[in-house]
């Protein structure tokens, strides 16, 4: 397995650094960048490099939806949740069930960015008056369909409405994710690709903006055990190419002992202020599976973001 995915990696990451430079900065050029952040702990604890895990269960839809296509469980359900910075507050959550015609899921993320103050201008002073209080929210609900084509390959799409709001203003959109998971054959070497919140542009008040669309390309293989080993290592690569910033990798690698106990790490590569990301999960192997996720995110300046996930399924 060593060769095979070392080879694969280094072109991998060749391709990823042969993008022409950019003539001028694409930061902050789209909206809804709420889509961006990572919705579950084992994503973030991995640098957010899992495009190419396929055992993601309900929680794909937030990543490669291709990757629920691979599910072994007939019903699975995740709830996670951060605080997020400045006090916002970030909950996901969802539910997937395999059916003869494939996997359908739904998923939900939400920001409550809490109450703020509402201020008019005093009459005849240089100062503020507090007349009450507004609520800021930003919302995406999706549908999911995924199905496993052979036991090699798999692809998914998701349809979400996503929406911000602040006080009683708001703007909202239809956008795509759409994505595809092969196993190449050579050892556990997985191959994933992905295009997420693709869609036309959405208005708010009389400002149009962009979608946040990124296209990503990961690989994923076990460089020790397999899926059953009591002894398993599993690296991930991720390259990311947003339409709102320069190009980005990410890097990710989870060790599992009986697949009881998982000890994960990342990092991130061309970002600003994000860098290295720890966590653990623990599956006590109950009747019915569950398993309790935990990431620990450094994001520079800003601060650090911890991150719990809830999964429960049914064989």
């Amino acid at each position: 397995m060593w060769r095979p995915f070392t080879l694969a990696l280094v072109l991998f990451l060749l391709s990823t650094m042969c993008v022409p430079a950019q003539e001028f900065k694409k930061t902050a050029t789209a909206g809804f960048v709420f889509l961006e952040v990572p919705a579950t702990s084992r994503q973030a604890s991995l640098g957010e490099s899992g495009l190419a895990l396929a055992d993601e269960n309900s929680s794909a839809v937030f990543n490669n939806p291709a990757s629920l296509g691979f599910s072994e469980l007939q019903h699975s359900f995740t709830a996670s949740y951060a605080p997020w910075i400045a006090d916002i507050k970030n909950y996901a959550s969802s539910y997937a069930v395999k059916t003869d015609a494939g996997m359908f899921a739904v998923g939900l993320v939400l920001f409550d960015y809490g109450s703020m103050p509402r201020t008019v201008v005093a009459q005849d002073k240089q100062v503020f008056d507090v007349i009450g209080t507004f609520e800021a929210k930003s919302l995406a609900a999706g549908v999911t369909y995924s199905k496993m084509l052979t036991d090699q390959f798999s692809f998914g799409t998701t349809l979400k409405y996503v929406q911000e709001r602040i006080d009683s203003y708001s703007a909202s959109n239809v956008v795509l994710d759409a994505g595809v998971l092969y196993y190449t054959g050579l050892g556990s070497l997985r191959m994933a690709a992905a295009m997420q919140n693709f869609g036309a542009n959405a208005k708010f008040i009389n400002d149009e903006f962009k979608m946040p669309a990124v296209f990503k390309l990961g690989l994923a293989g076990e460089l020790i055990g397999d899926a059953v080993s009591e002894h398993r290592l599993t690296l991930s690569v991720e390259a990311r190419h947003p339409n709102d910033g320069n190009e980005k990798v990410n890097v990710g690698a989870e060790y599992s002992w009986n697949n009881t106990i998982a000890l994960r790490g990342g990092y991130k590569f061309f970002y600003d202020e994000e860098s290295y990301s720890v966590g653990i999960g623990i599956n006590p192997q109950l009747p019915m599976p569950v398993i309790v996720d935990i990431a620990y995110a450094d994001y520079g300046r800003l601060g650090n973001i911890l991150r719990m996930t809830l999964l429960v399924g049914m064989k």
